[in-house]
């Protein structure tokens, strides 16, 4: 299994790079990972990113948009505006997640 890292934080990935272990990630590395992709976290990125650790962690399966926006609040095009072109992968990659089924 790969290891990335960066900045001094260690992460197991699988072979398209989301998190193999949920508990190696934090939201300074969720910050370092954001700004490789031109994103700089807000609160509002955070509190997508918290809910989509604290909905995986109650169902098992990383969120769907469809999911975030029925049970998290969370408004679709607002997701789009926040984490640009692929929001679901986005999401998942940078709460530390297993990539979204619904993704391909």
């Amino acid at each position: 299994m790969p290891v990335n890292t960066i900045n001094g934080y260690n992460f197991e990935v699988d072979a398209e790079g989301f998190f193999e272990d949920r508990e190696q990630w934090s939201e300074e590395l969720a910050r370092e990972l954001a700004a490789l992709i031109d994103i700089e976290v807000t609160d509002e990125h955070l509190k997508v990113l918290r809910f989509a650790r604290d909905d995986q962690a109650q169902t098992g399966s990383t969120p769907t948009l469809n999911r975030m926006n029925k049970v998290g609040g969370f408004v679709v095009a607002d997701l789009f505006s926040l984490f640009p072109g692929k929001p679901a992968k986005k999401i998942a990659w940078l709460a530390g997640l297993k990539k979204p089924t619904s993704c391909v």
